[in-house]
């Protein structure tokens, strides 16, 4: 399970000692509690492993009362997915060659639980029988330009799969609005059900900037391999360049929660649209999303904002700017950007 990451656009609450994963945005739990708790069914405890840097892996155990220290494979550097997934995957075969693994990021919103863990457990038998590397695709319901997109080829011989004819990067809104409606088009979910000697395989074949490192995973010299690889993505540095892919058309629901509105989108909302967490309190207004950790918040009159208190911070923003945060971080003093929150 991949769970590095500062989730910078849920400034000012998510911080690198406590990044989005460990907290309560979909639900009433942590992130990364829900996405445990979705697979464990599935997948016994001793067989997850959290991909995450080694300063949150104590407060990730505290926040998962299932998992232990023997759970996690503590990133030495943030190298992107393309590295961490080949070492899991290294890590996964020196035990088990013909295993499967199933790739989960900790912050996607999920349902229903049982209706997804039967499709993984149906993909991850395809993906051994095709000998492929899977993703999973969602139906886009809106054109999002946040997203990448899979556009569906030929079906394979595995029930409900299928090649993928291509891969797109995030499209601007006029293109990913003639996405919706071409119907072929599917967001890429970023859920990867991988045979691990395959995905190294692959990797030796089309990934040159991490083939020459595998051996030094051999020699159990992890430090050294992410010292030396670059930062990249599996999709870019993997998946878009093998022959050996195929997509699945998710049959749940299913959320990246990647930036406040998706905290709309998730949380229980009152009858104007509103999401109210903590000490908060929303009096004539619609659709706002109001997060209070440094005492009581309150918004009158207002429509369609984000207000959040937390580590000493007061943020405001409408909604639909908040997929910009990024941008916005730029702006603003090294002293809020990085706040200390140990």
């Amino acid at each position: 399970m991949l769970a590095g990451g500062v989730g910078s656009r849920f400034w000012p609450v998510s911080t690198p000692h406590h990044p989005k994963q460990l907290l309560p945005l979909a639900s009433d739990r942590p992130l990364i509690q829900d996405t445990i708790r979705r697979i464990l069914p599935l997948v016994p405890s001793q067989r997850i492993r959290i991909l995450a840097g080694g300063q949150i892996g104590g407060a990730i155990i505290k926040t998962v009362p299932e998992l232990s220290e023997r759970n996690l494979l503590n990133e030495p550097l943030a190298r992107g997915t393309a590295p961490v997934l080949a070492w899991a995957a290294h890590e996964i075969a020196r035990k088990s060659p013909d295993a499967v693994m199933i790739s989960l990021h900790a912050d996607h919103a999920i349902a229903p639980e049982n209706v997804f863990r039967d499709q993984l457990a149906r993909v991850a038998e395809a993906a051994a029988t095709e000998q492929r590397l899977f993703t999973l695709g969602v139906r886009p319901s809106r054109a999002e330009t946040g997203y990448g997109y899979i556009r569906v080829g030929a079906p394979l011989s595995s029930a409900d799969t299928f090649e993928v004819a291509e891969f797109v990067e995030k499209p601007g809104a006029e293109t990913a609005g003639s996405y919706v409606q071409d119907g072929r088009y599917l967001w890429n979910s970023g859920i990867f059900i991988l045979p691990v000697r395959l995905f190294l395989d692959e990797i030796r074949a089309h990934t040159p900037e991490l083939a020459p490192l595998l051996p030094l995973l051999d020699e159990g010299n992890v430090a050294e391999f992410f010292r030396r690889a670059p930062t990249l993505t599996v999709d870019e540095g993997v998946l878009e360049r093998s022959s050996r892919i195929g997509v699945a058309p998710a049959t749940f629901s299913w959320d990246d929660v990647g930036a406040w509105d998706a905290v709309g989108r998730n949380r229980t909302r009152d009858a104007s649209g509103n999401v109210a967490v903590g000490d908060a309190h929303v009096v004539e207004a619609r659709n706002c999303i109001v997060w209070a950790e440094d005492g009581p918040v309150v918004v009158f009159g207002g429509d369609d904002l984000v207000v959040v208190r937390a580590n000493g911070v007061t943020f405001v923003a409408p909604r639909a700017r908040t997929a910009d945060l990024k941008m916005l971080l730029q702006e603003l003093p090294e002293s809020l950007r990085n706040l200390n929150d140990e």
